[in-house]
């Protein structure tokens, strides 16, 4: 296929682009690849171009702003051969159908040398001001190419910019070793068209890549001509390989002509050299830490998806054994769950595809604010995820950070619930975040660890969330965190109100739990007065005063779907102690006909704490459970989904 080249009108505003059949271009001072930005005449996009037929078939867009000149003339479309080219501004396009082919055979050098590099560090440029212009320029050439095509290309332009006799400059990759090994040229490009056949030397590539050092290959005069690489595009040739393993294979291999015969034997032509191979061994080592870098960035973008930035941010500025290790230290979690997995996942067996993208989806909406405010994600439970703040760093604000997502999570939800049409339209949540200390770190066996967080405060935020859908609380918090929400987030950011005190399965001792609530101006329909009313039946409550907290909680609004929670603990209480109290007046066993609760658990405590008999009737799928847990030893089928006990003294 042939080549387009493009040459500004500075030495270094050129590039060299291979020509694919049937493939469409486009021409501009910003169009990715096949830009010309250093010609402000040339428009962003200019014109569009494609090899068909053995032609390179070119058409102006409209909006371009600038004629294109071919033949001497204005032409808006037009088609060109190799050899032809045509000119935008000061940009010159040229066809060519060069070709290159690497050598096997080459004539005998007249002379051969190679260079170590603490040889050629020790070699003082005699033109230094023109040398170091040039290499001062190249990390901002170089850094700036987008690929590694992109990259080629400038380093064959920075060449042949500073090394005036080299005619051609190639990138080479070698595969393999010894005299079998495959060598492929990766990119070349020459200082001006020529008919000759530029043909790199097998042989010096691998000898250069065989030593690790440079060589130099000179010939005769009377080599010229003969068919060899380096005798028909020049008189001499050298190659350098490219150091470090992000460039592992390459080499740079450039040719040239004298530009005045040199007097003496060719070791005197060999040492004139040395400048010009110093300069193309800079041109590698510059090469090679750029490509350092951007492996170094390729390789952190691959992991950005299995570490929180945060995390990645310690990685890079310490010791990742250091930071990884597991260690102790203060942090807020947050497990939010989705609402309803198992039923849409049977709702959705035909399309489980389409389910996944909805989760995550979903859970992408917590892991990105999670993210956002400093938090590492821990891990995911099917449809729940778990994130953490205070580690790998200290963060003092960690409460206020974990809060603050819990609020940007709610309300992104709440704000898709409000269309119909969006994909997380029907998913409900609930959070809970718990504070205390834990391990922190990589965790896991010899096979598979996972940077994550363990200890009871996560079990606990996992309670708080599982709690969510009984408190009908959206947020819920344990009294580590409200007590801190309550000191670091003014009103005006967050709210937050004890919601009850329970004693979740397998604790031992009881839990207050809170709520964290958004500020007035984003949910009004609760009011400040509404959460103070809610606080003060819950004291109420605590103080046994039912009557007065089923009052307060009347005047709180009925928007309020918490209160719910309080209002059915009051009546169920209530309803038990008027049962209780006629039973023992009667000096009858107690019998309570209803599904069994917490109350009703504390309920068959307190008569069996006074030497009662107690019958029961159990509806609920757990009633066996619970009867062992408050202490009857014995029980039988009694009906169908009923089961009587006879409890004894407790």
């Amino acid at each position: 296929m042939p080549d387009l080249i493009a040459q500004g009108s500075a030495p270094e505003h050129r590039w060299r682009r291979k020509l694919a059949a049937d493939q469409t271009y486009v021409l501009g001072r910003d169009s990715g690849f096949w830009s010309a930005p250093w010609d402000k005449r040339i428009s962003r996009q200019h014109a569009e171009i494609g090899w068909r037929n053995d032609q390179l078939e070119v058409r102006r867009l409209p909006a371009a702003r600038n004629p294109i000149f071919v033949r001497g003339r204005e032409q808006d479309r037009f088609a060109i051969g190799p050899g032809e080219h045509f000119v935008i501004g000061e940009t010159t396009f040229s066809l060519t159908a060069e070709d290159i082919r690497i050598s096997l055979e080459m004539p005998q050098p007249a002379a051969e040398q190679t260079f170590s590099a603490d040889q050629l560090k020790q070699l003082r440029f005699r033109n230094a001001d023109q040398r170091i212009d040039v290499l001062s320029r190249m990390p901002e050439i170089i850094s700036g190419a987008a690929s590694d095509e992109e990259l080629w290309v400038r380093l064959t332009n920075v060449l042949l910019c500073g090394i005036p006799n080299g005619l051609a400059a190639a990138l080479v990759a070698v595969e393999g070793e010894g005299d079998t090994s495959t060598v492929r040229v990766l990119y070349w490009d020459r200082r001006q068209s020529s008919e000759r056949l530029f043909q790199p030397s097998a042989k010096l590539i691998r000898q250069a890549m065989r030593s690790g050092q440079s060589v130099i290959h000179v010939w005769n005069e009377a080599d010229r001509g003969m068919g060899g690489g380096g005798a028909s595009d020049g008189d001499w040739a050298f190659c350098c390989p490219v150091p470090g393993k992000a460039c592992r294979g390459w080499a740079i291999y450039v040719a040239g002509r004298w530009s005045t015969e040199p007097s003496g034997p060719a070791g005197i032509a060999v040492a004139s050299l040395q400048e010009d191979l110093k300069f193309a061994e800079l041109v590698a080592t510059t090469l090679s830490s750029l490509r350092e870098v951007r492996l170094l960035e390729r390789n952190q973008a691959s992991l950005r998806p299995f570490f929180s930035p945060v995390v990645l941010e310690a990685l890079a500025e310490h010791d990742p054994d250091e930071v990884l290790v597991p260690r102790e230290a203060q942090v807020s979690v947050l497990f939010c769950d989705l609402r309803g997995f198992a039923r849409r996942s049977e709702q959705a067996a035909g399309d489980l595809h389409g389910l996944l993208r909805r989760v995550s989806d979903a859970l992408g909406v917590t892991t990105r604010h999670i993210l956002q405010t400093g938090g590492v994600v821990g891990d995911f439970h099917g449809d729940a995820a778990m994130g953490f703040w205070g580690w790998p760093f200290e963060q003092p604000d960690a409460v206020a950070r974990a809060c603050r997502a819990a609020l940007s999570i709610r309300a992104e939800f709440a704000a898709a619930a409000l269309r119909s049409d969006h994909p997380l339209a029907d998913f409900r949540l609930g959070i809970g975040i718990a504070t205390g200390t834990a391990v922190a770190g990589k965790i896991g066996t010899v096979d598979q660890v996972k940077v994550t967080v363990f200890g009871p405060v996560v079990n606990l935020a996992s309670r708080l969330e599982g709690m969510t859908k009984l408190l009908r609380a959206p947020i819920l918090l344990d009294a580590a965190t409200a007590a801190v929400v309550r000191t670091q987030l003014p009103p005006g950011q967050a709210r937050v109100r004890r919601v009850a005190v329970v004693k979740p399965y397998g604790c031992d001792v009881p839990l207050e739990v809170s709520e964290l609530l958004p500020p007035a101006v984003e949910q009004p329909e609760l009011r400040d007065q509404d959460i103070a009313m809610y606080e003060a039946a819950l004291e109420s409550l605590l103080a046994k005063d039912w009557q007065r907290a089923f009052q307060l909680l009347h005047q709180v609004t009925a928007e309020d779907r918490v209160k719910d929670f309080l209002t059915v603990f009051i009546r169920t209480c209530q309803e038990h102690s008027i049962i209780a109290a006629h039973s023992l007046i009667a000096g009858d066993r107690v019998c309570c006909n209803c599904a069994v609760s917490v109350t009703d658990v504390q309920f068959v405590r307190w008569i069996i704490d006074r030497g009662c008999d107690v019958e029961c009737s159990f509806t609920h799928v757990f009633s066996s459970c619970i009867l062992k847990h408050i202490g009857i030893d014995s029980y039988f089928s009694f009906a169908p989904m009923c089961l009587c006990a006879r409890a004894r003294s407790y």
